[in-house]
């Protein structure tokens, strides 16, 4: 299958990119993404669309650069968002084309860890993430209201982490400055 993965700034998308996108969201989201807009709480930075040989959208990727406060140490986090393949695609290696975008973006620049998700674990596993427990504390956004809800804590089995920068990932609370993906 031939893939074209394009890297596009949250502020360049235009309508057909952003139809596609919500098309590919609620098939992959279809009872909890909202139905008239491409982000869950907060716009991401950029987003990596994957596109089939006939200019179709199969998969997306967005992602959110920000700092956060893991066991007391300050590291730069680049956020996994929303990935996902449409359902044919699935078993193509888009999802780990998707994953080895952001591994090339991270390549030279100021992140220390990329962070994720993820319920299913299979596919990130083959990519280099490992999973971590730590109690995460987060704003709280309610996604349909777009409003600030307080400040939540919880203690976070599906988080994974990658490491991209020369620093280890560092044990205990996991402050994420900023709302939960």
């Amino acid at each position: 299958m031939i893939l074209r993965i394009e890297q596009v700034w949250e502020t360049d998308l235009n309508k057909e990119m952003t139809a596609a996108i919500q098309g590919l969201l609620l098939q992959s989201f279809p009872d909890i993404y909202p139905k008239d807009r491409i982000f869950f709480k907060q716009l991401p930075h950029f987003r990596f669309l994957a596109y089939d040989s006939e200019n179709r959208l199969i998969g997306h990727a967005a992602a959110d650069y920000r700092m956060m406060n893991a066991g007391g140490k300050p590291v730069r986090v680049l956020g996994v968002i929303d990935l996902c393949v449409e359902a044919s695609s699935r078993l193509r290696g888009v999802g780990s084309a998707l994953l080895a975008a952001m591994d090339r973006f991270c390549e030279g620049r100021a992140i220390d860890f990329i962070l994720l998700f993820a319920d299913d674990r299979t596919l990130y596993l083959k990519n280099g993430y490992h999973s971590v427990q730590a109690k995460c504390k987060w704003m709280k956004v309610n996604h349909e209201t777009l409003s600030t809800a307080g400040i939540g804590s919880e203690d976070m089995d599906a988080l994974m982490v990658k490491q991209v920068g020369p620093d280890r990932w560092n044990e205990g609370e996991l402050d994420f400055l900023g709302y939960l993906y």
